[in-house]
């Protein structure tokens, strides 16, 4: 199996950036505008041509957030993990986005979107608001 690993310092309290990776309304102001919840949590991209679903299946306050992808053609049983640790005020977020089958060029291309997606989350949680990646219609900005 393969995994996409990142880490970066963000300049807020680990308890400013949980709110953002750990619910849909934070998930929904630096990833995807495009968000419905009803139980499972779902990120249109695309005008909804393509639909993650995701299920939050571990949440340890404010250290980490586990998401289960439960669908999409490639990230069906893949797993998106943050983990926070407080770094003398600041947070240090380790992301893993695990369990790929293999080593796609869809993987490669998401290894990218993942890293401009963590600058977002960062200039989100240090107040700087870029809002989400991908707009209303699910189309990258």
């Amino acid at each position: 199996m393969a995994d996409i690993k990142l880490a970066i310092v963000i300049d807020a309290a680990p308890e400013k950036v949980y709110p953002l990776i750990a619910t849909a309304r934070g998930l929904s102001q630096w990833w995807a505008a495009d968000m419905t919840e009803a139980g499972d949590v779902e990120l249109g991209f695309f005008r909804r041509a393509t639909v993650y679903r995701l299920q939050l299946v571990r949440a340890v306050e404010p250290r980490e957030a586990e998401w289960q992808c439960v669908s999409g053609q490639e990230w069906n049983g893949t797993r998106l993990v943050f983990e926070l640790k407080d770094d003398k005020g600041k947070a240090l977020l380790r992301f893993r986005h695990a369990d790929w089958k293999s080593e796609t060029d869809y993987f490669v291309m998401c290894t990218a979107t993942w890293g401009e997606l963590m600058y977002r989350l960062k200039a989100t949680a240090e107040g700087k608001s870029p809002g989400p990646l991908f707009s209303a219609d699910g189309l990258a900005y």
